[in-house]
């Protein structure tokens, strides 16, 4: 007669022997020997912790092991698993997002966040400051720009729920505009309507384009007089575009004043090191663009 190996059925012992040793309690049919010494007491080789020792200083294996305790982690593999894992699935999104420019966690998300926050916060300047003391001037495009607020406002909500890509919208171009004060270099579709109505307002001729490479087009037709450079665009980083625009003597002297939502120690290092005249952070207040105005009447 044939016997038939009884099939072994992990105990809750055994699951707890692996995850305070990180070692297998059954192996190939068969109880393995450290879970058997770790039955009698005797102590047992840790492979997660033998792992750790291995890559990191004890200070930092010492921080991690307080921060699973305090959380409760079994174990810190099982910690760093779960960090891993969480960094992956950010990191990735954000990449694609950016058009896997290399662009840090930080960077992005503030960028993320601060982009719609900019239209909101110059739009409600640009309705309190044009119509503020006159109600009866309402008129449909105090009624657009309000819609959208209300668009920017839901952009926002969505965008730190679900850190989605938001769909840019096209804008309309006159390309026969070939004489303008400002370049304005600006993937965010909504940011570039508010600053070209800002200027058109102020009596400043504004040319908006959505992407680097059109930046560097326009310039071959026209040379403005100042140029408000995004870092963060769909195809070229804004990085590229003034390197490109500072390596032709002929635009040695042009003015160029980098916009960004980035944080403010990478924009002002950047700006010196590559030649930038200097930069405005989003979200700005309109008045930020006075400098730019001082410029632009001399």
């Amino acid at each position: 007669m044939i016997k038939i190996a009884k099939k072994l059925v992990k105990t809750e012992e055994m699951e707890k022997f692996e995850e305070e040793t990180g070692s297998k309690a059954i192996w190939r049919g068969d109880i393995t020997k450290e879970f058997l010494k770790w039955q009698k007491g005797e102590k047992v080789y840790n492979v997660n912790k033998q792992r750790i020792s291995l890559y990191v200083p004890d200070g930092i294996k010492d921080e991690w092991e307080n921060f699973a305790k305090d959380n409760n982690y079994s174990t810190i593999s099982k910690l760093i698993r779960e960090a891993l894992k969480f960094f992956i699935e950010y990191r990735s999104k954000i990449k694609i997002n950016y058009k896997n420019q290399d662009v840090d966690l930080f960077s992005a998300l503030s960028h993320e966040l601060k982009e719609p926050l900019t239209s909101i916060k110059g739009y409600v300047q640009l309705i309190t400051e044009k119509y503020g003391n006159s109600l009866e001037a309402l008129d449909n495009n105090i009624i657009s720009m309000l819609e959208s607020v209300l668009t920017q406002c839901a952009m926002l909500e969505d965008r730190i729920v679900k850190l989605e890509k938001s769909e840019i919208g096209e804008i309309t171009i006159d390309d026969d505009l070939l004489e303008y004060d400002i370049l304005l270099i600006e993937d965010d579709n909504e940011t570039v309507n508010l600053l070209t109505s800002y200027f058109e307002m102020e009596g400043i001729s504004c040319k908006g384009v959505l992407e680097g490479v059109q930046g560097l087009d326009a310039l071959k037709k026209f040379k403005p007089k100042v140029i408000l450079l995004d870092i963060l665009l769909p195809d070229i980083s804004g990085y590229e575009v003034i390197k490109k625009i500072r390596s032709d003597k002929r635009y040695s002297t042009l003015l160029i004043f980098f916009l960004s939502a980035i944080p403010r120690t990478e924009v002002e290092k950047k700006a010196q090191e590559l030649g930038a005249d200097g930069f405005i952070l989003k979200p700005f207040n309109l008045s930020d663009f006075e400098i730019i105005f001082k410029y632009l009447k001399k």
